[in-house]
């Protein structure tokens, strides 16, 4: 038997700024009426500016999932997304006055806070779901990354993250009915390599990103010079290295928890599928841009 659809009991609002694009953002999450799946609406572009969450609609996966429809552009939606779907949310409306959702700590932890503090009202209508009848299979050849879905009775994934890192190592995550994604999912933060940062503010991406926000790993010695860099460029007084090989702005919440940001972002971008699917997840080096790709396969498949 199918459960019902779920949303919101009430509204709530988030303040911030965009990882990539630095502005200030207000973003109201709204129960909606069943039926509707999760929506989002730029006030600042007017009342009609809507997008729905659906793979149909993603233009950008480089460092988050972009979604435009018309003149409505709506980035890095991936960890608001992932916390709707990991608590059990099918519908809501998000409000926004700017282009980019909050990154907020870089995890999905403060909206599933919200959430879950007063639980989720039960609607009247069954919850979507989609049987995966026949395997599939997507690789990208430019990265290598892979994802196969097969046959299952439930939604499960088995992820490996590898970087070829010495400090991430290779980290294998499995998530199925039983994982509790609120305590062992939702609070682990996105994560960036030292060595990217410089590259990332030359090219316009992370104006938003802080030592708050995100875990950096630190593959090779630094200098103090560059440390000094760094530190000016988030503007903090100084920035040092741990033994681990992380800068030491943050404290890891599990020693794998980059791997299950991977997984946090998997299940975001999953998402944007439109309906729930039964089926096992496998997914090697996976990223924005493989997850969406399979995201719309399996749409086209579900709208056969």
């Amino acid at each position: 038997m199918l459960e019902n659809q779920k949303t919101l009991r009430k509204e709530y609002t988030f303040e911030g700024k965009g990882l990539h694009s630095g502005l200030k953002v207000r973003m109201t999450v709204c129960p909606a009426e069943e039926g509707t799946g999760i929506r989002f609406v730029r006030e600042d572009l007017g009342p009609d500016a809507v997008i729905e969450a659906l793979a149909d609609y993603v233009t950008m996966t480089q460092r988050g999932t972009t979604l435009e429809k018309g003149p409505v552009r709506i980035s890095t939606v991936e960890h608001l997304l992932s916390a709707l779907t990991g608590m059990g949310v099918d519908n809501a409306l998000v409000r926004l006055n700017a282009p980019e959702a909050p990154i907020l700590d870089g995890s999905a932890l403060p909206y599933v806070q919200a959430f879950g503090a007063d639980g989720l009202q039960e609607q009247n209508m069954p919850r979507t779901c989609f049987n995966i009848e026949e395997p599939v299979h997507y690789r990208d050849e430019s990265t290598g990354s892979e994802i196969s879905i097969f046959p299952a009775e439930d939604f499960s994934v088995d992820l490996t993250v590898d970087f070829n890192s010495h400090v991430l190592g290779v980290q294998k995550i499995h998530f199925d009915g039983s994982t509790d994604y609120a305590a062992e999912v939702a609070p682990c933060r996105t994560f960036v390599f030292f060595h990217e940062l410089e590259f990332l503010f030359r090219n316009n991406l992370i104006k938003g990103g802080d030592l708050e926000n995100a875990i950096v790993v630190v593959e090779h010695p630094v200098p103090d010079d560059t440390l000094a860099r760094m530190a000016a460029l988030f503007n903090v007084e100084k920035v040092g290295m741990l033994p681990e090989g992380y800068l030491d702005n943050v404290r890891l919440h599990f020693p794998d928890e980059c791997g299950r940001h991977k997984l946090l972002d998997l299940i975001g971008d999953f998402t944007l599928i439109g309906a729930r699917i039964r089926g096992r997840v496998v997914a090697d080096r996976s990223g924005h841009k493989i997850n969406t790709a399979v995201a719309r396969i399996v749409r086209e498949m579900m709208m056969k």
